[in-house]
């Protein structure tokens, strides 16, 4: 929602600055987003006066101007526009200045030889219209030297709030400023409309006709204004439209646009001339089609309410007018339309349409019920000021009332609540000011909302209301009692791991990332998903139609956009959910990571000694391994497979699990058809690891470290390598080996695997490497012959190794 400040103080008595204003609206709940001052982009703009305008020697159509700026000597300025002219005054630009219109910063050049040192500039390159025939000129008294926003009055701040769903009274300036006065920022003006007694009846009839189905209208209001005179509206409402970013049309489309900021209030102006008989108020046929004023043309369904007339389909309820009875520079009579849809209709309708207007922000909130016919006062009133003409009487269908919400409020629920201290009539004084009516005395109030508030339901919402305008900032902070008993931990296990893994991955070089928690269907199936429980009734875009069984599309389509921008070497991670299934239980924490092309964790790109490679299997090996480990897993429990699913490359990938029955993830290269599918370059080493399926570690008695303990014997290291069949896991010996000692043994690791002469076919030589380190004293060879005998054994037992001679 944007709004300017003058157009704040039409409605709010305030002498507050900028300042203060943009502070108490954050302070209320109206949080402000941003600020624009024009003034200060438009600093720079100076107004000028041309002392000598000569034809350019080198150039027919150029001249070169010697322009008085009101500082110092007059400056030399090269133009080229057609009304540049001795005597005249205009607005000049320094060099430096940055000119909006043409996106670029100004220097100091030469033009056809001809040294130019600023700019004459016109209304188009301030984008402040469309006028590029020729550069601004200004009357004769202007001012030399001043800035030409504040001459012009382009110096009026443009403020822009952050709306949350149940503040539909803040989608007009109206009520904004009723905030501001309630918060004592000021005294809110009379915004009172007047009846407007019409000459003649209204010659259109409107019909809500919904048969047996539920009503989608529940009231209509219909206004006939003949004899208008439409054309460009008065540069006043102009320059407010044009501040808000709306681009003005005509006299009678910007006074529906003005009501509609102003007031919250949509209106739709229909040129009568255009309309075919009377008007019905309906659901849409199956099949009808409407041709829009965005120029496209819309199917509609029974789910769509429609304004007809006797010839077919002529609006959009709620969202968007049609073409065909548009108001234009030949309009002589209007139709003025104001209306009360249902919201959550107008939502499903833009949803479905894929039309985002004003009017559906508006209305899918919720209008003010009550100011159904004064909206449509107001209008008539400002058409017959800016375009003349008569009123018919105001004709109204339906039922306008709005159902009252009475709360029973215990004035005590505001320091139970929110812990607030307010006097009760500092309370009956702000509720008031917002528009409550307040009964009752003592302990208890009878609250009735007003009509612009249909968020306000219960107790809480009254409290809310008190506590934003007193100010959340005066409730005292009060500690809680920590008691005899520890401190239980705030964050869960999850979210502990969560952001341990965020840290470590970080710390690899890697850079968070945050992407859709949807994919494509086809995407889904390619990666383990697909499932129909999982596809969206309503996607936001068909490319994003379910929701994701693995991250790693997401990332990996990521990693293409920085390639396609000259960034190929990217490594990007993401926390966050996957899903397996339409249950809770099937909804899984996981870190994924993904690194392109050279992105190595040692260093990415070419070097001075030679380039660092693409990626590979053991980058994504080595991420994954560091997640986990730093998420609380055990290294010494973790076993890794050969192989993945089948969006890895079979070859060059691997499954990390604590036994058969808990995968903790898989990690290696994506398969060329993965790639394919995901329209990506590669190459891509990537893992999944799933952060809920690491076992919880066991609980220490105490949070101290344990004492240092260091062994002042020698270690012992020793060699053994096992011959095994081909298909028996490293992994597998490692822990046969290890089970054979643990009080003795230290280290172990595999140093060596070979396959070829000297080995059987279809066997393979493993070779690890075993240290132990003695803490009693130090070993003799008998006894270092026995740790090895029982290693020996152990994995023969286990795995049908041979030690190879």
């Amino acid at each position: 929602m944007k709004f300017t400040l003058s157009w704040l103080k039409e409605h709010l008595d305030t002498d507050a600055s900028l300042d203060k204003i943009v502070e108490t609206l954050t302070a209320i709940g109206l949080e402000v987003e941003n600020v624009e001052d024009p003034a200060k982009a438009l600093a720079a703009f100076k107004i000028a006066y041309v002392v000598d305008a000569k034809q350019h020697p080198n150039a027919d159509r150029l001249r070169v101007c010697m322009v008085d700026t009101g500082e110092g000597a007059p400056i030399q300025v090269v133009c080229g526009a057609p009304n540049a002219r001795t005597g005249m005054k205009s607005v000049f630009s320094p060099p430096g200045t940055y000119i909006p219109g043409k996106k670029i910063t100004l220097g100091i050049g030469k033009i056809r030889d001809v040294e130019s040192r600023g700019m004459l500039v016109s209304e188009a390159e301030m984008e402040l219209s469309d006028d590029h025939d020729g550069i601004i000129d200004l009357p004769d008294d202007a001012p030399v030297g001043t800035p030409y926003a504040t001459y012009a009055k382009l110096d009026d701040p443009v403020i822009e709030i952050n709306l949350t769903p149940n503040r539909p009274d803040a989608t007009g300036v109206y009520g904004i400023a009723r905030d501001l006065a309630a918060a004592g920022l000021g005294k809110l003006k009379d915004g009172s409309v007047k009846n407007i007694a019409g000459k003649f009846p209204c010659p259109v009839s409107v019909k809500l006709d919904f048969a047996s189905t539920s009503s989608l209208c529940p009231a209509f209001a219909l206004r006939l204004v003949k004899g208008v005179k439409n054309g460009p509206s008065p540069a006043w409402m102009q320059k407010r439209l044009k501040a808000i970013g709306l681009r003005p049309i005509n006299a009678l489309v910007d006074i529906t646009n003005y009501v509609t900021f102003d007031r919250g209030r949509p209106l739709h102006v229909f040129d009568a001339a255009k309309v075919n008989g009377n008007l019905t108020v309906r659901r849409a046929k199956e099949g009808e089609e409407l041709l829009a004023l965005d120029g496209r043309t819309y199917k509609l369904d029974p789910s769509i309410c429609v304004i007809t007339d006797e010839k077919g389909v002529e609006s959009l309820s709620g969202v968007m007018g049609g073409e065909e009875t548009g108001c234009s520079d030949t309009t002589t009579d209007v139709l003025i339309e104001s209306a009360l849809w249902v919201p959550n209709n107008i939502a499903q309708t833009g949803r479905k349409l894929g039309i985002n207007t004003d009017a559906r922000y508006r209305f899918e909130r919720g209008v003010d019920p009550a100011f159904n016919s004064p909206g449509a006062e107001l209008a008539t009133q400002l058409v017959i000021d800016l375009c003349g003409g008569e009123p018919s009487e105001l004709i109204v269908v339906g039922d306008e009332s709005a159902p009252q919400t009475v709360v029973d409020f215990p004035v005590s629920e505001t320091k139970r609540l929110a812990g607030l201290d307010v006097p009760d009539t500092d309370a009956r004084k702000t509720l008031e000011a917002l528009g409550f009516a307040v009964k009752g005395e003592g302990a208890r109030w009878q609250v009735t909302a007003p009509t612009w508030r249909p968020d306000v339901e219960g107790k809480a919402d009254i409290v809310e209301e008190i506590m934003r305008i007193a100010g959340v900032d005066n409730i005292a902070p009060v500690p809680f009692e920590r008691g005899d008993a520890p401190r239980k931990p705030v964050l869960t296990p999850i979210q502990i791991r969560t952001r341990k893994a965020k840290r470590a991955l970080a710390s690899r070089g890697m850079t968070e990332a945050v992407t859709w928690s949807f994919v494509s269907e086809k995407q889904a199936k390619q990666f383990g998903g697909g499932d129909v429980s999982l596809s969206l009734a309503n996607p936001i875009a068909a490319e994003l139609s379910d929701m994701r069984p693995s991250i790693i599309p997401g990332l990996a389509s990521a990693a293409q956009k920085n390639s396609d921008r000259g960034f190929a070497d990217v490594a990007l991670f993401e926390v966050g959910a996957i899903f397996k299934g339409d249950k809770p239980e099937d909804q899984f924490i996981v870190a994924t990571g993904v690194r392109n092309a050279q992105a190595r964790a040692s260093g990415s790109g070419r070097f001075w000694s030679g380039s660092a490679g693409n990626v590979d299997v053991y980058d994504a090996k080595a991420d994954a391994l560091a997640v986990l480990v730093a998420a609380g897993a055990s290294p010494n429990a973790l076993q890794i497979v050969p192989g993945g699913p089948a969006w890895f490359h079979p070859g060059r990938s691997g499954t990390i699990q604590i036994g058969p029955q808990n995968v903790l993830g898989h990690f290696g290269e994506l398969h060329p058809k993965a790639l394919e599918a995901l329209g990506v370059d590669g190459p891509i080493a990537a893992f999944e690891v799933v952060l809920d399926r690491v076992p919880e570690a066991k609980k220490k008695p105490t949070r101290a470290k344990p004492v240092l303990d260091l062994s002042a014997f020698q270690p012992v290291e020793r060699d053994f390598a096992f011959v095994v069949d081909r298909n028996v896991k490293a992994a597998d010996i490692l822990r046969a080996a290890q089970s054979a000692e643990k009080k003795l043994l230290a280290g172990i690791s595999i140093f060596d695997v070979y396959e070829g002469t000297g080995v059987e076919p279809g066997k393979k030589s493993v070779a690890i490497a075993v240290t132990l380190q003695p803490r009693e004293k130090t070993l003799t060879d008998q006894e270092i012959d026995a740790v090895g005998a029982k290693i020996v054994a152990e994995v023969s037992k286990r795995t049908g190794a041979v030690l190879r001679g």
